[in-house]
């Protein structure tokens, strides 16, 4: 079966919208009208102000004139495509790939590829997208068939069936006027005057003949609406390639259910992910609401995993935070983040000490679930000179990095995360101090070994070395502290407190 697509045009979008915000207009002819070059022109008309004579582009003095009682609205720039826009995040739930109209801005296209039979066939799939879309207030009209420009044109044109079968666009869309295939105005002008009324009247003539007269744009169009060039659709939110999605037959509201429906999106998430060697890391469950609204709840692992035991008990941790309101209707589950899974050893003489025990994993992303991600984390060193820069957070309990821990030279226990400036008396030009001042607290030295020096990364910044020392004070603590720069008249020097040790 090759690809499909769906074209929703709503003919009433703004009219629509404010219906449904001040429902007492349903009653009232009314338009939008926004300024150009000091004229007020009409941007959207009310089914009943079009019935008396107010169409786009009028005069609002006009539409006035002809439609005495018409109420006129001031519209704002960008506010259809706004609306277009929030409609189609809505109608992500049909399919991965929407796009907005980019031609008549006032409808959608969505590829239904894979996504028909979710809903009983493609007849139950237009049903839905319709009836939906009617109950929230909105008059559309939809055509499904193999191009986006064919089901454009159904949409608007169509007269019969919104089903165009597969592989016959031609005979669909011949009888159709020059209109339905998107083409500018001064184009239409020219079939007009030609008597081209009907697609039929040049599909067959030669190519040669009809880019001289209209140019390679109809060109194309033609070709896009009978599917011998590609349309590419600019997708509103990029399709994740790990991805599931459930429909339910009757809206979800209890705990079990929503349990349900996760395993049987993990089961079969975890297999395709197993089966291209990859595992999830992280992952997000969505539930399309029946009052539209969306609930998410996002879990996150350790390591990469395609366990569905495992990930379950992750979400299992979540479900009290999804709000089903009325009731769910659609599940999705993404794997956002995956990573390739290395293939465990089996021998019986293999060991599973520390971080390559796979419960202690599962412990930690269990943890990390009750009380966040943000709590548990991993260090690894880094290769930099600067003591605070030598620390790096790793994207994994299970990286593995080339640097070992350094561990010639003592470090402290404790590590502040910036040196502080504390007051020194120190004999000069190399000597430790005799006693230093830190939080307005003074600390007699009586024991001090160093200095060692740790040379500045000149390559990343300026300025001068540092000298360590470990002091132990009168009271038995002991400190890591360094001297930046040298003794010298400038007095460029200065004392830094830096960590603790036990």
């Amino acid at each position: 079966m090759g690809r499909r697509y769906v074209s929703i045009w709503f003919y009433h979008l703004l009219s629509d919208w404010q219906v449904i915000r001040r429902p007492e207009l349903a009653e009232v002819p009314f338009v939008f009208v926004l300024p150009d070059h000091g004229r007020m022109l009409v941007t959207a008309v009310s089914p009943l102000a079009a019935e008396r004579g107010v169409s786009l582009g009028m005069r609002g003095a006009d539409a006035r004139a002809i439609c005495p009682g018409l109420e006129v609205l001031d519209d704002k720039i960008g506010r259809a495509e706004k609306l277009l826009r929030a409609l189609g995040e809505w109608c992500i739930r049909y399919s991965p790939i929407v796009a907005v109209d980019a031609f008549g801005k006032d409808g959608l296209l969505v590829d239904a590829s894979g996504c028909t039979h979710l809903w009983g066939g493609e007849r139950g799939y237009l049903k839905e997208i319709i009836s939906r879309l009617k109950s929230k207030g909105y008059s559309v009209r939809c055509a499904i068939a193999d191009t986006p420009g064919a089901a454009w044109a159904v949409s608007r044109f169509g007269k019969v069936s919104p089903l165009v079968p597969e592989g016959g666009i031609v005979e669909v869309i011949s009888p159709l006027p020059p209109s339905a295939l998107r083409l500018e105005e001064h184009t239409l002008a020219k079939l007009k005057k030609l008597g081209f009324c009907q697609i039929k009247s040049f599909l067959g003539m030669p190519r040669s003949v009809l880019r001289r007269r209209f140019g390679e744009g109809f060109l194309l169009r033609i070709a896009q609406a009978l599917g011998t060039e590609d349309e590419v659709l600019v997708p509103l939110q990029l399709p994740v390639a790990f991805r599931e999605r459930l429909p339910c037959l009757e809206p979800i509201r209890t705990r079990v259910g929503i349990e349900l429906a996760i395993k049987e999106l993990l089961s079969a998430l975890c297999k395709r992910l197993e089966a291209e060697g990859k595992g999830l890391r992280k992952g997000t469950l969505s539930g399309y609401r029946l009052d539209g609204k969306l609930v998410q709840v996002t879990i996150g692992t350790s390591t990469a995993s395609h366990s569905v035991s495992h990930l379950l008990a992750l979400f299992a941790l979540k479900i009290d935070q999804i709000r089903p309101g009325l009731g769910i209707e659609l599940f999705e589950l993404e794997a956002s983040q995956v990573d390739a899974m290395e293939v465990p050893q089996e021998a019986l003489w293999s060991s599973k000490p520390g971080l390559n025990n796979k419960s202690v994993l599962q412990l930690i992303d269990r943890v990390a679930g009750k009380v966040g991600p943000g709590a548990v984390h991993r260090y690894i060193p880094a290769s930099r000179y600067w003591p605070e820069r030598s620390i790096g957070h790793a994207r994994s309990v299970t990286e593995v990095r080339l640097d070992d821990w350094r561990v010639d030279k003592p470090r402290p226990t404790e590590l502040l995360e910036r040196p502080v400036a504390v007051e020194v008396m120190a004999l000069v030009p190399d000597h430790p101090p005799r006693f230093f001042v830190y939080q307005g607290k003074q600390h007699q030295v009586i024991r001090a070994d160093g200095p060692e020096r740790i040379e500045r990364e000149w390559w990343m910044d300026e300025g001068e070395h540092r000298d360590y020392y470990r002091i132990e004070d009168d009271k038995g603590q002991r400190f890591w502290m360094y001297r930046s720069g040298h003794y010298n008249d400038r007095k460029g020097w200065q004392w830094f407190l830096h960590g603790f040790f036990a």
